[in-house]
């Protein structure tokens, strides 16, 4: 059995409205980057948690797109090969 960890990296950027979440996956030499953005409506209590989840949560979620988009490509070359 092969185990391997593999890391994402998670910057979050914050200001009193807005949150940016940053994720960067490195993989077997292949580099992928996602931006998840979170707005606080100006009505609503401030509650930094919730914009860093929002904003973590869309960042994955784009990254995630990316990540199947590149395997997707690999097994059409695959494939084609």
């Amino acid at each position: 059995m092969l185990e391997k960890d593999v890391t994402c990296d998670l910057h979050l950027s914050e200001d009193d409205s807005d949150t940016i979440a940053y994720a960067v996956l490195n993989l077997r030499g292949d580099h992928f980057e996602a931006v998840g953005k979170a707005r606080r409506n100006p009505t609503d209590p401030p509650m930094p948690v919730i914009g860093e989840e929002l904003a973590i949560a869309r960042a994955l979620q784009k990254l995630t797109v990316e990540v199947m988009e590149a395997a997707q490509s690999k097994v059409e070359l695959f494939l084609v090969s």
